[in-house]
């Protein structure tokens, strides 16, 4: 029994991990839905949990509290790496981020442009344009660590810092573009927490347990504003302390905003976004035909997933680099920033979450879930198995500059 253990705990500790338990979640979901225990899911996900302190009431559905309270914490730890990230880690300096950034861009612009041209007669489904421009970092991290210490380690940090932007995209899409009948007066006394949070960091509180009770009031009145509720994870990330409380960076003592990190990334792995795949990706086949599958809304969501995110992340970079605006990293070759790009359009968790907001509507769900599905997995596949017969053909850790031509005869044997 304690050998059993010992090697669960060696699996968790693997970065690839958490990818392969959401992707395990995800599964589950599928078969809970389309089997005898699918009225036991629906009933699950359906039943009603309230909190009430006097007068305030929170009353939802099991669902939306993962989806509003848990997703939450998730975009609370997006938040923090965000965060680190601009200060002192990849995208601390314009060298760094540029090529990142341009990338992202690329990466949402083209996907919604995409699935916009493909849904422009369909005024009811336009409401998603923004569901294929997302990417999911667990994900898309976990297939790249299935192949093991053959990827150079430029191409991690890339891949990193583009979906972090792409998170950062994604929440500046969601409070732009998602957000409706704002109640001034709760989102004024969550702008007075916010600016309390600030009074607590430059005054050098370093205690976590404030910046949480004041937080807790934060979401809540964010919840009942008007704007979706994960945002509040976000701009309480912004104001915990990067710093420790003698002044020093994290690198000598570690400072509240890398503890939370390190103590929320395991939470965040392996309950809170396994739980949201479980709740979201259960689509149900009953009565599907193959125009459930092609119809504009899962079609303009897949095709703008496996084409839109490789022609707009590698088209940005490839036109960045060679305007002279920003240089390819050392230890990258066109090859691995083509496979990047096919990852990168790996959607899951964040384009379901983006189409939970989206739509309303049970069927249009359903298909916002085919298509999420079908576009992230020909992603993953197409992306592992190029990079994969790239990495292959490297040898010696070699790392000569490589034509966007070659890259794309290259990607015409992969799956995709």
């Amino acid at each position: 029994m304690s050998v059993i253990i010992q090697r669960i705990g060696e699996f968790l500790k693997l970065e690839s991990a958490s990818g392969l338990i959401l992707m395990g979640a995800a599964l589950l979901a599928l078969l809970a839905n389309n089997s005898p225990l699918s009225p036991w899911y629906d009933t699950l996900l359906s039943t009603t949990v309230a909190i009430q302190i006097g007068e305030l009431e929170i009353s939802k559905a099991l669902l939306l509290w993962i989806n509003d309270g848990l997703m939450a914490v998730f975009f609370f730890l997006v938040g923090l790496e965000i965060k680190r990230e601009l200060i002192q880690g990849e995208l601390s300096s314009f060298d760094k981020a540029a090529l990142p950034a341009i990338a992202a861009i690329g990466g949402m612009a083209v996907p919604a442009l995409i699935f916009t041209g493909i849904n422009w007669g369909s005024p009811e489904t336009l409401n998603g344009w923004a569901i294929p421009a997302a990417t999911d970092i667990a994900f898309a991290l976990g297939i790249l660590m299935l192949l093991g210490n053959r990827v150079p380690l430029a191409l991690k940090v890339m891949l990193l810092a583009v979906a972090i932007i792409d998170d950062l995209g994604a929440i500046l899409i969601i409070a732009l573009f998602y957000t409706s009948d704002l109640s001034l007066g709760v989102l004024g006394l969550a702008a007075i927490g916010f600016a309390a949070l600030i009074s607590l960091n430059l005054s050098g509180v370093h205690r976590i347990s404030p910046y949480v009770l004041i937080g807790t009031v934060i979401w809540v009145c964010v919840l009942k504003s008007g704007i979706h509720a994960t945002l509040a994870g976000v701009l309480i990330a912004l104001t915990i302390p990067l710093r420790t409380g003698d002044g020093v960076d994290a690198g000598e003592h570690q400072s509240p905003l890398h503890k939370l990190e390190h103590d929320l990334h395991p939470w965040i792995a392996y309950m809170v976004l396994p739980a949201f795949a479980f709740a979201n990706a259960g689509v149900s086949f009953s009565g599907m035909s193959l125009s459930d599958i092609t119809g504009v809304l899962p079609l303009g969501i897949a095709l703008g997933l496996v084409i839109g995110k490789p022609l707009g992340v590698l088209g940005f970079s490839f036109l960045a680099v060679k305007s002279g605006l920003v240089k390819l990293p050392d230890g990258l070759t066109w090859a691995h920033v083509a496979g990047l790009s096919a990852i990168a359009g790996i959607g899951f968790t964040m384009s379901l979450f983006i189409g939970t907001l989206a739509f309303n509507s049970g069927d249009l769900l359903n298909e916002v879930r085919i298509g999420v599905l079908l576009g992230s997995t020909v992603s993953a596949l197409a992306g592992y198995f190029f990079l994969r017969a790239v990495l292959g053909q490297d040898k010696g850790g070699e790392t000569e500059d490589r034509s966007v031509s070659s890259a794309g005869q290259r990607a015409t044997v992969s799956p995709s």
